[in-house]
């Protein structure tokens, strides 16, 4: 994927009602479905010999900060007081909590199947949707397909590996599943949030906004007595500068930037692709093992997706 997609004009990704190109809105798509997959693999290797919400929160800082500064050398208008609020609360829903639930799961659990927990994430935003003042109630089928995604997160949760270990603890399953909750949250919030008229401007402080607050969540739960900078292999450097680079200056972006021109449940649907990425990669990379629990859980969950997806009327 090439990372110019993450630097178009200001003028092309503002508040403008004209209809983005649809290579445009394709290869954002495909960097979506494609690059996020690959993120956690990225994360785990990462997280090998750097502590998981420094490493992450300096990742976005670092990708929020040259955004914000590229955009502003293009001429995107100053950001206000009022900006930065709306900007930090997203970034402490999708980052801090969102985010920052996912790679310190990564820690204890397998990444593909902290990706597949991570594919239930549709099935919240509609819950959100549905709870939020004048939001729209679901039908039958998607009360149907809610059922079913919480019965795969349950499986996960309740499943144990081929040699009868579990597949996660109920504590982190519980953490990760709140971080879900907090990114479908952010997800909304952020759709119809006050904004700059650049959307990358926009991207770029919630990013830097969002790893401040993880980095300084890291430091409260004392992860820099933990953090050796000379321990750190290359391995793990190399794939901090791949999630640094391809996954938040292309994937991120993409992801808020869809929220603009689309509508959540059509985004989301990343949660299709990303996990079969996501557990491919960890077996061939990490030999994760792919027990028969988790290949159920993943069919309910995927299968939750697509009537959830298939079946919500458009938001008004």
């Amino acid at each position: 994927m090439n990372t110019s997609l993450s630097i178009p004009s200001s003028a092309s990704l503002g508040s403008a009602p004209t209809r983005p190109a649809t290579a445009l809105v394709v290869a954002a798509f495909a960097a979506v479905y494609l690059v996020w997959g690959s993120t956690y693999l990225g994360m785990r290797l990462a997280i090998d010999s750097i502590p998981p919400l420094l490493m992450a929160g300096t990742r976005f800082m670092l990708a929020g900060g040259a955004l914000y500064l590229v955009m502003s050398m293009r001429g995107a208008a100053r950001p206000d007081l009022g900006h930065w609020g709306h900007a930090t609360a997203s970034g402490a829903l999708l980052l801090m909590a969102g985010n920052g639930g996912v790679v310190w799961a990564q820690q204890t659990m397998p990444s593909g199947v902290v990706a597949l927990v991570v594919a239930s994430v549709p099935l919240w935003i509609m819950v959100v949707e549905w709870l939020r003042p004048h939001g729209r109630r679901p039908t039958a089928w998607v009360v149907l397909g809610l059922i079913i995604g919480l019965a795969g997160v349950v499986t996960i949760v309740m499943g144990r590996g081929s040699l009868g270990q579990r597949m996660a603890e109920p504590s982190t399953a519980f953490i990760l599943v709140g971080a879900n909750i907090c990114w479908a949250i952010g997800s909304i919030y952020s759709r119809h949030a006050r904004k700059p008229d650049s959307a990358l401007l926009s991207v770029g402080m919630q990013m830097f906004c969002g790893g401040v607050l993880q980095f300084l969540l890291g430091v409260l739960l004392g992860e820099p007595a933990r953090f050796d900078l000379a321990a750190i292999t290359a391995t793990s450097a190399w794939a901090f500068v791949y999630l640094t680079l391809i996954g938040s200056l292309v994937g991120y972006t993409a992801y808020i930037w869809l929220l603009q021109v689309s509508t959540p449940s059509l985004v989301s649907t990343h949660a299709y692709v990303n996990p079969f990425v996501a557990v491919l990669l960890g077996w061939w990379f990490l030999h994760e093992p792919i027990p028969q629990s988790v290949i159920i859980a993943g069919a309910l969950i995927l299968s939750s997706v697509i009537l959830i997806t298939r079946f919500s009327s458009s938001p008004k």
